[in-house]
């Protein structure tokens, strides 16, 4: 079965990497691309580098142009897919690569965000380990399957979330007291013309924003800790960083070892929770990771590191915020969704140099 697909925000970076990974699945018809200020252009000159889809005009952003598509991908700010998908009466699957729909807690989504307070969908990261109801560990995935409505993860907290999970599912890290700072690419913030992102300001320099804990991904990641078993409330530090690379992100995570835990049930925890995924790869003991070897790919690249004299776990991560870190996890968790291989559109293999 071919499914037809709509791109809404197609002109947008996020929108870009769907429309490139959604151009080489077999199972995706890319019918329908919409925009903003760019509806009635041609697709190609939004997305050069798109010449398989240089037939596609991007139409409006509106719900009669996106209703009765089997799936429609939504690449648009937050605060701006909520309302849009609450009209869609025949769409078989959505999947929401904004914000509007990744948070459980109308609380956390004023303080954070501001706003109506959607409702929460389905969370989008397949390998993140969570708690079942009988205590036992499970995978997101395992609720992805059959899903109609999916949220797709914000690409820091996507990151962060993959490197505490096995630790806090396995019980050898403390939820309290985590310091994360990652090292981003501008393209995570979007395609809009702002001055602090001209490559005039970017080169050269390492810009940190959103200092203090004012990030928005920061209840992202605390949902997640709390979904994979946490003890008591999470805090997290969290910092990130503009680096002069394009694309991708390299987060720095450390936490408390519990109390009586050794460096190899620490190891292990992670080498278990990862061992047999496709797309999140653990590396050998002394490899650390390279955004670079990401580029393109829907892999995250892990390592795990013990700081005996800081009693603290040190998680590094890799990935692309455009690919794994977006469209890849959107694509692979609608993959899931409509019973197709999980796999199916996706590389685990990157662009180099």
């Amino acid at each position: 079965m071919t499914y037809s697909v709509a791109v809404a925000g197609a002109s947008g970076y996020a929108g870009g990497e769907l429309l490139r990974l959604l151009s080489a699945h077999p199972d995706f018809e890319i019918r329908t691309v919409t925009g903003h200020s760019s509806a009635g252009q041609p697709l190609i000159d939004s997305q050069p580098h798109l010449r398989s889809l240089s037939h596609l005009t991007l139409r409006e952003t509106t719900p009669e142009v996106l209703d009765g598509h089997d799936v429609v991908f939504f690449a648009l700010p937050h605060g701006a897919s909520g309302a849009l998908t609450a009209q869609l009466t025949n769409v078989r699957l959505a999947v929401d690569c904004g914000a509007d729909h990744r948070l459980v807690s109308s609380d956390d989504w004023a303080a954070f965000y501001g706003g109506e307070h959607h409702e929460p969908w389905t969370y989008g990261v397949p390998e993140l380990l969570v708690k079942r109801a009988d205590g036992t560990d499970g995978r997101q995935r395992e609720a992805l399957i059959g899903a109609t409505r999916i949220a797709a993860p914000g690409c820091n907290a996507s990151t962060v979330a993959l490197s505490l999970a096995p630790g806090i599912a396995a019980g050898v890290i403390e939820a309290q007291d985590i310091v994360t700072v990652l090292a981003v690419g501008p393209s995570g913030a979007g395609k809009a013309a702002k001055t602090h992102l001209l490559g005039a300001e970017l080169m050269g320099t390492a810009n940190p924003y959103a200092v203090g804990g004012s990030h928005r991904h920061i209840p992202e990641i605390q949902q997640a800790v709390r979904g994979a078993g946490a003890s008591g409330a999470p805090t997290i530090s969290f910092t990130p960083v503009l680096v002069p690379m394009s694309r991708g992100i390299l987060a720095t995570t450390t936490a408390r070892i519990a109390p009586g835990v050794s460096a190899a049930q620490v190891r292990a925890a992670w080498e278990q929770a990862y061992s047999e995924e496709t797309f999140v790869h653990l590396l050998p003991e002394g490899a650390l990771p390279r955004s670079a070897d990401t580029l393109g790919a829907n892999t995250c690249l892990m390592s795990v590191v013990v700081d005996e004299a800081a009693g603290r776990a040190v998680i590094v991560a890799a990935l692309d915020n455009l690919a794994k870190g977006t469209a890849g996890a959107a694509i692979q968790s609608a993959n899931i969704a409509l019973g197709l291989p999980e796999a199916t559109g996706l590389s685990v293999n990157g662009v180099a140099p």
